[in-house]
């Protein structure tokens, strides 16, 4: 378990100790973070909610992260910071470290002899890695894993238990896999004959850029002819389906249960709310919002926040809901 006084955690979050007990700060002991109603003695907790305010006058812990115009507690130490949701997860990451692989290959793995592993990645039970296959540093493959022939996996990856990645594609570095996350799966393509559905080889890839995470049990799939990238810091939840073709730009984040259908291309820095759907063969700005359950049939043009089925304007959206409220009242007035 790690220990650091409250004065090394103001400086792991560039911030600034308050109060009596910044004279003692260098005494007061930090193991852990925690929430304001349950956090107790040696941890440190964060209020970035104010639907959390009313926790911060009986919180027990040793102090508390704040910004500059919350109020003081009297019976804790206080560190002000710029932003203490980002405080919250610097010292998240610091206090739960991802694990550093040893280069641990459990006798129950089957890998290739063709792959080439560094020496320090770990390769945990029954997971399978195909011919060809290239690992870099300080990854670890969880569990169950299936790495198919000719895959890419950069440096510092961690693909949890029962983790896909299919044939050819490529994996950028400190790439994150979710438990079942599937990556260039075949991509739904078919051709009607008359009377069938011929199905269109998939012969195209995945490819992710770095720092990409990819939610439990999201799928991914290859493209029909060409790649579906999924560009750098992207982060997708889980349940997520993303078809063949599709491009998402950098950093860009999806809740839960969004499907995104083939060829859409997707800009820079969007955000998803939950089981948002979009059409194929559409383009999505930089910077667009999309509230939960928005439905997307057309282009959006950048920077733009939308809501409802079809996506619109998020305040044409508000007028629409107030209006729609009223239908019934309308009606009955309508019919007198």
């Amino acid at each position: 378990m790690k220990t650091v006084s409250l004065r090394e955690v103001a400086g792991l979050v560039n911030g600034t100790v308050e109060g009596l007990v910044g004279e003692h700060a260098s005494d007061i002991q930090i193991t852990g973070v925690n929430t304001l109603s349950a956090a107790g003695d040696g941890e440190i907790s964060f209020l970035s909610n104010k639907r959390y305010r009313d926790d911060l006058p009986d919180t027990g812990a040793a102090a508390v992260l704040l910004a500059e115009h919350d109020v003081v507690p009297d019976h804790c130490g206080v560190i002000r910071v710029a932003d203490p949701y980002l405080s919250f997860a610097i010292l998240q990451r610091f206090f739960n470290p991802q694990a550093i692989s040893s280069g641990h290959r459990h006798t129950s793995a089957a890998i290739d002899e063709s792959a080439v592993l560094a020496d320090d990645v770990d390769v945990a039970a029954n997971a399978v890695i195909g011919s060809g296959v290239h690992i870099g540093a300080a990854s670890i493959i969880g569990p169950g894993c299936v790495i198919e022939s000719g895959v890419r996996i950069g440096k510092g990856c961690l693909l949890h238990a029962n983790a896909v990645v299919r044939q050819g594609c490529v994996l950028g570095n400190d790439i994150v896999l979710q438990p079942g996350a599937v990556i260039g799966s075949d991509g739904f393509g078919y051709a009607w004959s008359g009377s069938q559905h011929l199905k269109i080889p998939q012969v195209g890839r995945v490819v992710l850029e770095d720092d990409v995470e990819i939610g439990a049990n999201t799928c991914i799939d290859r493209g029909a002819i060409g790649d579906t990238v999924i560009e750098r810091g992207v982060k997708l939840d889980n349940q997520i389906q993303v078809a063949h073709n599709v491009r998402i730009g950098a950093y860009t984040v999806m809740a839960s249960q969004v499907g995104v259908s083939g060829s859409t291309i997707i800009g820079k820095g969007c955000q998803f709310g939950g089981q948002v759907g979009l059409a194929g063969h559409l383009i999505v700005g930089d910077g667009v919002k999309l509230a939960a359950k928005s439905g997307v049939m057309s282009d959006l043009d950048a920077g733009g926040i939308y809501a409802g089925a079809p996506a619109m304007p998020h305040r044409l959206w508000l007028k629409v809901s107030a209006v729609m409220l009223k239908l019934p009242e309308i009606w009955k007035n309508q019919r007198k």
